[in-house]
């Protein structure tokens, strides 16, 4: 879990205000972005989609946010320590399109004691427990260091998962169960595949030394519920 702790993003900007005419007058984030696009000659739909996100990582950008809210219904908050992770604006400011899936080599327990300490230098968003309990520790809206690689952090959320990547009874019925839904649930809110180009290792992660989750980890059938989960999920919404 050891992980190269970036450096803090700060606090929240002004809301633009609506002048007295009752004419909705251009903002900084507006100005900005339209006034490098004429200064660049025009832009296309790519780079003015980078400019966004720039404009998302300014000092002061920040979208709101209630202390102790979660991003998964019914998820315990228990909050990592703020050397863990860096305050960010996802997916405004960095695009979110994976999942990394770990393997806590320990409990449940001591996944969230290991987060909370400042000198561990690494969290995940999310703990799962054997009997399918969800904790999260990290908001979504921020870059957990929990891949061993910043862009990656950048881009992804992290899952642990109470167990031993060399125990097969540690990978239960719940948790396989908890851990689909909760990941279908990031697959539908980001727009990206349930596949495995998309939901991947940590051992995958480049640069990493982990091995987690193992090869005890059942991908086949973790894919299954995933994808089922998402069908559910749609099939709620009609």
């Amino acid at each position: 879990m050891n992980e190269t702790t970036d450096a803090a993003a700060p606090d929240r900007a002004e809301a633009d205000q609506e002048p007295p005419s009752g004419r909705r007058r251009l903002g900084r984030r507006a100005l900005l972005i339209g006034g490098v696009a004429a200064g660049l000659g025009g832009v296309g739909y790519a780079a003015r989609g980078e400019l966004e996100r720039l404009w998302w990582r300014l000092p002061g950008v920040d979208q709101p946010r209630e202390e102790g809210e979660v991003d998964y219904p019914g998820a315990l908050w228990v909050p990592a320590s703020q050397l863990n992770w860096r305050r960010a604006d996802r997916p405004y400011d960095y695009t979110v399109d994976r999942v990394v899936i770990h393997v806590v080599q320990g409990s449940f327990y001591d996944a969230l004691e290991a987060f909370r300490d400042p000198g561990h230098g690494a969290a995940a968003h999310y703990v799962v427990r054997r009997d399918g309990r969800i904790a999260q520790t990290v908001r979504e809206l921020d870059v957990a260091f929990h891949a061993g690689n910043r862009p990656y952090n950048e881009r992804s959320v992290g899952i642990e998962h109470e167990g031993f990547v060399d125990r097969a009874s540690s990978f239960t019925d719940p948790m396989y169960l908890a851990s689909a839904r909760l990941t279908a649930r990031i697959c539908r809110r980001y727009g990206f595949p349930a596949d495995r180009e998309h939901i991947v290792s940590h051992s995958e992660v480049p640069g990493t030394d982990h091995t987690d989750p193992g090869l005890l980890w059942d991908w086949a059938r973790y894919l299954r519920l995933v994808r089922a989960a998402l069908a559910d999920q749609r099939a709620s919404d009609r």
